[in-house]
């Protein structure tokens, strides 16, 4: 799961708009979400932050005002999750971003 993650490449993504983005991603994590969080929810934790941290680095990339500060993004990624809880399938159980950078 995770070398199909990195395949996405989502922080180089940069033609579409987060809705497009959420219909690209959405299906599969879903699919990975009912199948393997049936048996073992906590192992996919760590996929799900990483994905969370993909799309940090995506937001970072696309907006160039988020390049400023990590606090401006931070606070930019917060008032999404807040907004649209949802919006992302996987957000349902993970929706803070990993340390990765």
């Amino acid at each position: 799961m995770g070398k199909v993650v990195r395949s996405w490449r989502l922080h180089r993504w940069a033609q579409g708009e987060a809705r497009d983005l959420a219909d690209w991603i959405n299906p599969v994590v879903r699919g990975w979400m009912q199948c393997y969080g049936a048996y073992n929810k906590s192992a996919l934790f760590p996929l799900l932050k990483r994905i969370n941290a993909y799309m940090v680095r995506w937001l970072r990339g696309k907006y160039r005002r988020l390049r400023r500060s990590w606090s401006v993004t931070m606070r930019a990624w917060w008032d999404a999750v807040e907004r649209a809880p949802r919006f992302f399938s996987h957000w349902a159980w993970v929706n803070e971003p990993a340390r990765v950078w």
